[in-house]
């Protein structure tokens, strides 16, 4: 079969980086091309380069057996590549309806045809499982609801070749099911899909054929059914890797750091009570809309509770404002790292010192040697690589950015340590090493809270595991007792009448809104 989509040595270069070097691809209609490689391998240099974002320094490209050189991003969706990019970017303000048709808005007699419009929306959402008015805005959404999003305005338009970018990332099991039906009817009609995902079990559910990039170079293409899951990722890091999970003996919990009693976020019925030790990593499963991330959020006040009592080391905290979550040796890793937990534009010292400025002023005056050794001090500890402290965070991989943010909690001495999402977008070899650092940082003593949609992730790492279900917690499961289908079927406990997570009165548990989908302020305690 022709090929769909060629590129033939394709070189991109960034002052002292090669990011591409000779990279070919070579995608046909109708298949799955599974799309691999550590963060830094290339592959968003390359689709760049395929969608006119980025023009390559040399090589060529084909589509549909035309020369292939789209000078903007507009072009290549005339041509019919349509992007769903792991960092999303809707219009906050608008409807999710007007996100979905933008520029292509349904007119009668020179106004928009809401009616039309809704009735379009409505459609495209119910294709991707997604149960929210069309009129709702934007910013009222979590992330996981804003990547379906996302999806459906992929479908909305008739894409010849359909990338998508860690697409699954922040979706339930469900959620993903639903996508790979689509995606096979997509191929049915003669679609082709690029696909990336750091998830390799994923892979081989929808994968027809697998390109492997390593240090900005293409290392092999192959039918996916010809390669094992340990040969991949030793294609892709170079190296084996004897196992998933670092092994960690029991842990033997001391003091409670942290004690919860009745946090109830805006909308949630019911109130959430559990602790966490020292020397411990608690995990924290359940379906996007169970009341997770508002829950931890809350707790840190970075969105308002409705009610509910936290005592720190035994003793009654009452936290208004992050600042007092930080002074009590509270910290917080949110999901959506780029957006909520970094200074992309600043270098690796600043965002290190950040939640301690005090540390590296003196008479408010920023005190930059001091700054540095710091953050060059915790840079080799958790084995940031960069090319130094003054680096620019923007540039660094999602493993190397998520450790600046650990790195910025350990400045500010925190002991309790609340993480959402911690290898979000993480390849394989650096999720090994994050998940090392958090079984590293619960041995010094540390009391860990590890939310996370990947529930073997929470089974490699975690202690016990905390089940919620629409926003209460059901079980506290100790290690010894782990087994994903019970942990799931606990999950599902509170939906009943054949509700799902789709439909989630308590939010959607994905990006810490309060219970009615607006965003809190400061958290006041009764």
């Amino acid at each position: 079969m022709d090929a769909l989509l060629t590129a033939r040595g394709l070189v991109r270069r960034y002052p002292g980086v090669v990011a591409l070097d000779g990279v070919d691809l070579e995608v046909r209609p109708g298949e799955v091309h599974v799309l691999v490689g550590e963060n830094g391998a290339g592959k968003s240099t390359l689709v760049k380069c395929l969608t006119g974002v980025e023009r390559p320094d040399a090589g060529t490209m084909t589509f549909d057996g035309r020369r292939h050189a789209p000078p903007n991003a507009a072009a290549a969706l005339r041509a019919g590549i349509q992007v769903v990019h792991q960092e999303l970017t809707p219009i906050p303000g608008l409807s999710v309806a007007e996100n979905l048709f933008l520029q292509r808005l349904p007119h009668r007699f020179g106004v928009v045809d809401r009616r039309r419009l809704e009735r379009r929306c409505r459609a495209l959402l119910d294709e991707v499982g997604l149960d929210v008015p069309g009129g709702t805005r934007m910013d009222r959404l979590g992330i996981a609801q804003a990547q379906l999003v996302e999806i459906a305005k992929a479908l909305s338009r008739d894409a010849r070749l359909l990338v998508l970018d860690e697409p699954t990332a922040t979706l339930t099991g469900r959620e993903s099911g639903r996508l790979f039906e689509i995606l096979r009817r997509l191929t049915g009609r003669g679609v082709a899909v690029i696909y990336i995902s750091h998830h390799l079990e994923e892979l081989y559910e929808i994968g027809d054929r697998v390109t492997v990039l390593r240090n900005g170079r293409h290392v092999t293409t192959r039918p996916l059914r010809e390669v094992d899951p340990a040969e991949l990722v030793r294609l892709m890091v170079g190296r084996d890797l004897d196992q998933e999970f670092p092994v960690r003996g029991p842990a033997v919990p001391g003091e409670v750091l942290l004690r919860v009693d009745g946090l109830r976020v805006r909308g949630a019925a019911a109130g959430v009570s559990f602790e966490a030790r020292a020397g411990e990593i608690v995990g924290v499963a359940g379906l996007v809309g169970a009341g997770r991330s508002e829950t931890m959020r809350a707790l840190f006040a970075a969105d308002r509770a409705a009610g509910g009592r936290i005592e720190v080391r035994g003793r009654p905290a009452r936290i208004r404002h992050p600042r007092h979550a930080v002074a009590l040796g509270i910290g917080l890793l949110t999901e959506d790292r780029k957006a909520q937990g970094l200074a992309l534009g600043l270098p690796i010292s600043a965002n290190v010192t950040l939640a301690s400025l005090r540390k590296v002023t003196r008479a408010g005056l920023l005190r930059t040697g001091a700054e540095a050794r710091a953050a060059e001090e915790l840079a080799r500890r958790l084995r940031i690589g960069s090319s130094g402290v003054r680096q620019i965070v923007r540039t660094l991989s999602g493993g190397n950015q998520q450790k600046v943010v650990l790195a910025r909690w350990l400045y500010a001495g925190t002991d309790v340590l609340i993480i959402d999402e911690p290898t979000r977008g993480i390849d394989v070899g650096a999720r090994y090493e994050i998940h090392r650092l958090l079984m590293d940082l619960a041995d010094e003593g540390r009391a860990l809270v590890v939310v996370s949609s990947d529930l073997p992730e929470l089974i490699g790492v975690c202690d016990r595991i905390l089940v919620f279900s629409r926003g209460r917690i059901v079980a506290d499961v100790p290690r010894p007792e782990f087994d994903a289908e019970h942990i799931l079927t606990l999950a599902y406990s509170g939906y009943r009448n054949g509700r799902d997570d789709r439909d989630s009165g308590d939010g959607d548990g994905g990006d810490g809104r309060d219970g009615d989908g607006r965003n809190g302020k400061e958290a006041e305690r009764p």
